[in-house]
């Protein structure tokens, strides 16, 4: 699997622990930065790993600012995205699972080391269940992602 990661300089110390822990699951890891902590803008970074998950370079993306917050507004953005703050294991696998969550955001401020690398393991084996419940939910927001106005 191919992860696309992003973080803005609040989530940039942590991010370093996220490709770490996508690395050891033996997992391409796109990492689109930062690679220091200079202040930069986090929506530049959503949408470039957001865009990546949307055409196939990746198939699921993390992204990190200081709360996850903003970055998760910005990637929900580019449609066929579903971005969401998890700082919880069950919503990380919950997410995918029921909701097709294809980008986990995380809080650098927020979350530390041990929980965040353990919500990216969750997050990355989740798999879409694809009952019909589950997809019917999942055609109603691409319904609402799809209406003009």
């Amino acid at each position: 699997m191919r992860v696309a990661v992003g973080s803005d300089h609040a989530g940039f110390v942590l991010k370093k622990v996220i490709v770490e822990t996508v690395t050891n699951m033996e997992f391409e890891v796109i990492d689109f930065g930062v690679f220091n902590d200079n202040k930069v803008d986090f929506p530049d970074y959503a949408e470039q790993v957001a865009l990546a998950v949307l055409n196939g370079k990746a198939e699921k993306g993390i992204l990190l600012c200081g709360s996850g917050v903003g970055v998760s507004i910005a990637a929900n953005k580019i449609k066929g995205i579903y971005a969401a703050v998890c700082h919880d294991c069950y919503s990380a696998h919950q997410g995918v699972e029921h909701d097709g969550m294809n980008v986990l955001c995380l809080g650098g401020r927020v979350i530390g080391p041990e929980p965040a690398m353990e919500i990216t393991r969750i997050f990355l084996n989740a798999r879409f269940v694809g009952e019909e419940r589950f997809l019917r939910r999942l055609n109603k927001i691409k319904a609402i992602e799809n209406r003009d106005g």
